[in-house]
């Protein structure tokens, strides 16, 4: 299974926030869509990624989230991205190594989507119980005597 494949399974719907929205307001929209990350954009183009990680480290750091704290203050600058044509093995090999638990997928400059490590767990899930289904249907299938 390839990543682009879990893309299209979960569906391309993109939550976004800008480098100059209150880290405040991020939160809040990461809350309202429960959401654990947003791609943070900035004239047209992927600038970063905030996860409740990063927001967690400000959170820890500030005596309160109204400092006036951006998100462009907090966000991950160049996070680890996947590619469409990355086979789903090493995906999950990469956001361990990684500790990503999201990636935004891009096909050169274009931003396909963000896998969580839950997308691919449901893929995964699905390819198997669908392997499971056609292996038993087969089996149940099988002749009893040869065929001569």
């Amino acid at each position: 299974m390839q990543v682009r494949e879990i893309i299209q399974l979960k569906g391309g719907t993109l939550y976004t926030a800008t480098p100059q929205q209150s880290l405040v307001s991020a939160i809040e929209t990461m809350a309202d869509l429960d959401v654990g990350s947003l791609v943070v954009m900035h004239d047209g183009k992927m600038a970063g990624m905030l996860t409740f990680r990063e927001v967690l480290v400000a959170l820890k750091a500030s005596t309160s989230c109204s400092d006036g704290l951006l998100v462009g203050d907090v966000m991950v600058k160049s996070p680890v991205t996947a590619f469409p044509d990355m086979e789903a093995n090493d995906l999950r090999r990469l956001m361990i190594e990684k500790h990503s638990r999201y990636l935004p997928v891009l096909e050169g400059d274009l931003l396909m989507g963000v896998i969580s490590f839950l997308d691919v767990a449901k893929a995964v899930l699905e390819e198997q119980s669908f392997e499971n289904r056609m292996l038993k249907s087969y089996i149940k299938n099988w002749p009893d005597e040869p065929q001569i």
